[in-house]
């Protein structure tokens, strides 16, 4: 490989530096694949440390064959969580239908994985940890594109100048908004609000799903394993997103509780449990939806770009992706606006047919009427008579082109 900065005869040649902000999923996909390209990496991440923990996450269809060229599959594999069932309930708890998870959101039997998405992370970012810089503890502050490169000012106070800044920050982007504009431009919500933690096992639950409905409201309990602590979810429609509950964690709490009051089964019980948990997330459902995810030297990747809501389950594999055509089409060795223009064409129509499923599982997992009720149940009865073993060709839609040899 030849030296970064150097050419082949001596002389000295422009920087292939990159700056990758945000060390979750597409952040350390991303380094991957650069420094196997040559380019020398920084990954900040504002976190203090790698981030453990969070819900399950699926890996699925064209990103299954990222992971298999990295070399990580057999440890996704033994990552994987084999949860068996999904028993959807009535408003008073009585049993709905008991199926397959595959059946409800249309995954390939024996290929597609289901990790905890703490370990996909420690798993990618031990895969680059010895090649690539990381600066934990620490966030871009400021961007300024006006020289040859990116000049980078850090939270920290530190400051430095790359070739490229990669924003992988998430739906909440900070790249974004300092490159691109406010979120409002991009954010699409999709009329759900919900809240996701852990909460203790008092169930009995292991390698299952159990969700919980009436109209414009849900629970789901997601036990992973025997004895362990269950991911919770509470899901709920609202026309408008709720200002206020997203700033203020009491309000939250308040609206939760509001909007829960009277719920059957055990859900008074997951209520309380969320007051008691110390790892609450909680946010509105939305798309990321864009024009351009690149502007000068910088550009987006995964959910900062084209975030697909948890509504879909693809945005793990959107991420991965994206990590892969983003780096393919920077080692193409063309210069960074035409890779960008590469990354965008090959990447788009993937893209916009895997955010087309938030339809789908919308109306499967959260119906707001009594009457989309009743027909979600009835099409769930049906699966368990024909259970559906088909992929949904959304995941797989994107042949994954060759990645160019080391130059």
């Amino acid at each position: 490989m030849t030296p970064i900065g150097r050419s082949t005869d001596g002389g000295t040649t422009a920087q292939r530096t990159v700056l990758i902000s945000g060390a979750s999923i597409a952040g350390p996909a991303l380094a991957y694949w650069l420094h196997r390209s040559g380019y020398a990496v920084t990954v900040v991440e504002k976190a203090g440390a790698l981030r453990d923990g969070g819900y399950p996450v699926d890996v699925r269809g064209t990103a299954t064959e990222v992971v298999r060229r990295m070399g990580i599959l057999p440890r996704l594999r033994e990552a994987h969580l084999d949860v068996r069932r999904c028993t959807f309930l009535d408003a008073d708890g009585g049993e709905v239908a008991s199926l397959s998870p595959r059946a409800v959101a249309g995954g390939a039997e024996g290929q597609d994985l289901e990790v905890r998405r703490g370990e996909l992370a420690a798993i990618l970012y031990a895969l680059v940890r010895d090649d690539v810089e990381f600066l934990f503890g620490d966030s871009v502050d400021t961007l300024d594109q006006s020289g040859h490169g990116v000049d980078v000012t850090f939270r920290s106070g530190l400051r430095r100048t790359f070739g490229l800044v990669i924003g992988a920050d998430g739906m909440h982007s900070h790249t974004r908004h300092s490159v691109f504009g406010p979120a409002e431009r991009f954010h699409h919500y999709l009329g759900y609000c919900f809240a996701i933690f852990t909460m203790p096992n008092t169930f009995g639950l292991s390698g299952e799903v159990t969700v919980w409905n009436t109209p414009g409201r849900a629970a789901a309990l997601h036990a992973v394993g025997e004895g362990e602590e269950l991911h919770a979810l509470l899901s709920f429609h609202r026309p408008q997103p709720p200002v206020e509950a997203l700033r203020d964690p009491g309000a939250r709490r308040d609206l939760i509780a509001t909007v829960f009051a009277g719920a059957g089964w055990e859900v008074p019980g997951i209520v309380d449990a969320m007051g008691e948990a110390d790892d609450v997330f909680f946010d509105t459902a939305g798309q990321i939806r864009m024009p351009h995810w690149s502007s000068g030297r910088v550009a987006l990747v995964g959910d900062a770009a084209y975030a697909p809501s948890f509504l879909t389950g693809q945005g793990t594999s959107l991420a991965l992706v994206g990590a892969y055509m983003l780096a393919r089409a920077l080692a193409a060795g063309r210069d960074h606006t035409a890779a960008f223009t590469a990354y965008e064409r090959g990447l788009r129509g993937f893209v916009a047919m895997n955010q087309a499923l938030v339809g789908n599982g919308a109306a499967t997992l959260f119906p707001t009427t009594a009457r989309d009720l009743e027909r979600r149940n009835a099409m769930l009865r049906g699966l368990v008579t024909m259970p559906s073993a088909t992929a949904r060709p959304a995941h797989s839609a994107l042949a994954l082109p060759g990645f160019p040899p080391v130059r």
